[in-house]
């Protein structure tokens, strides 16, 4: 009888471990998931962002040397497994990128009125939007993962398992600088 409880309370205690474990590869899944979603979105800005320079270039309005500068920003890391490193790096990168397209529209006032470049600056707003949702919606799905990582009992599972804390996305301290409604008339 002893032998049946100690085997049913094992069965008991490894199906509970199975449990922890899926949950917490589910979670892990939904953060790889959360920053690929980001990456993708980030070179899709970039590609708005290269359209407007492109625009402001074939009117005459920025010069080879101003365009060489704007361009010149490595276009955003679409790895296949990105980190968080690399999207808070894209991110700087192109919070520069972007400030610095707009002082040159600043610099030319008839550029801000050409529609297709008020186009390409909205599409370069929606892109940012989204991002900006995506990455709130990482840091959620990250602190749910960490809650499962550090909570007791699950948290002796995860460390057999070698499931460690994520880290979350960095604000952009900068962004705060892009006035968001500057390309509207």
């Amino acid at each position: 009888m002893t032998l049946i409880i100690v085997i049913v309370i094992l069965a008991v205690l490894v199906l509970w471990g199975i449990s922890v474990q899926n949950r917490l590869v589910k979670n892990d899944e939904f953060c790889n998931n959360a920053l690929k979603q980001i990456s993708v979105q980030q070179t899709s800005r970039y590609d708005a962002l290269e359209t407007a320079v492109k625009i402001a270039r074939e009117e005459n309005k920025i010069e080879g040397e101003n365009y060489e500068k704007i361009i010149g920003m490595r276009r955003p890391t679409a790895s296949a497994n990105p980190t968080v490193e690399e999207i808070n790096a894209n991110e700087s990168a192109l919070g520069g990128f972007a400030s610095r397209l707009m002082a040159v529209a600043e610099a030319y006032p008839e550029l801000k009125g050409t529609q297709a470049y008020q186009d390409a600056m909205h599409k370069y707003f929606e892109f940012e939007e989204q991002v900006r949702l995506s990455r709130m919606t990482y840091n959620d799905t990250v602190t749910k993962y960490n809650r499962d990582v550090r909570a007791f009992p699950g948290s002796v599972v995860a460390s057999l398992l070698h499931f460690e804390r994520r880290d979350y996305l960095a604000d952009r301290p900068e962004k705060a600088d892009i006035p968001q409604d500057l390309f509207k008339q």
